[in-house]
């Protein structure tokens, strides 16, 4: 079994670990490979839950279990720690998912789910439910037993993906943005973003590198599959920094 943990803890955070180490107490031949998302951005993870499920070759034995989960919909206090339902679903190539359904987790997914279902584990009682209840279901799920499974719900219900924001900052300070190449008709080569109060003028390509060096450029990118998502690329520098460092779910317009 091969679970790809993909959660908000921070990078290197010590409780990567500690979830790892349940898991690996649940399945002790599983692989685990951690991702990290930014704290509490739902966008990130619906994201990258799309680009590895649905992008990557499935593979047997492949699992996905996500866990960001900010309980930011109510303000006053949380009676018992309590926080959105932990979820199975399936997509149409066959890939597991466990993920709690709050936000955007399963937006960038919502047309490739052919299965949704809540799953019989407590949504209160700790503050790390990914340490402390899930792994054991995880465990299960990936062993075959559905006995926890529970009720079905809407696909419907969940919230589209957002059309025209960040998703993900990478190391080399590329912006990968939620715009499909089939989404993007500009008119003319160049456009006008504005993005994090910053405008500037951008190069319109079909390929990242088709530039020079010191181009900042708007360009199909290497996430989405065969409609691929549209990122702002600098040759040479960071378009995070030419930006002011966005962080994912901030908006932007293309003029």
């Amino acid at each position: 079994m091969f679970i790809h943990l993909i959660a908000d803890y921070g990078k290197s955070d010590p409780a990567f670990s500690e979830v790892v180490h349940r898991l690996k107490h649940e399945l002790p031949d599983a692989d685990v490979q951690p991702t990290a998302v930014p704290p509490l951005s739902t966008i990130a993870t619906g994201f990258w839950i799309e680009q590895l499920g649905l992008h990557n070759p499935p593979f047997e034995d492949l699992l996905l279990y996500s866990n960001t989960a900010p309980r930011t919909a109510e303000t006053g206090p949380r009676r018992n720690n309590e926080g959105g339902a932990l979820c199975y679903l399936e997509l149409d190539n066959g890939v597991p998912v466990v993920a709690v359904d709050v936000g955007y987790n399963l937006s960038f997914v919502r047309e490739h789910i052919r299965e949704l279902r809540e799953i019989d584990v407590s949504t209160g009682g700790s503050q790390f439910r990914s340490r402390d209840y899930f792994p054991t279901k995880v465990a299960e799920l990936a062993r075959g037993t559905r006995d926890s499974l529970g009720a079905k719900r809407a696909v419907e219900d969940v919230p589209a993906r957002p059309q025209r924001t960040v998703c993900h900052v990478d190391g080399y300070g590329n912006i990968k943005t939620s715009i499909r190449a089939s989404e993007f008709d500009p008119d003319g080569d160049r456009v006008t973003v504005e993005l994090n109060s910053r405008r500037r003028e951008v190069t319109v390509k079909d390929r990242v590198f088709a530039v020079p060096e010191g181009t900042l450029t708007i360009a199909p990118g290497s996430t989405g599959g065969d409609d691929q998502y549209v990122e702002l690329f600098l040759r040479g520098g960071s378009a995070a920094k030419e930006f002011g460092q966005p962080s994912p779910g901030t908006e932007l317009s293309i003029q």
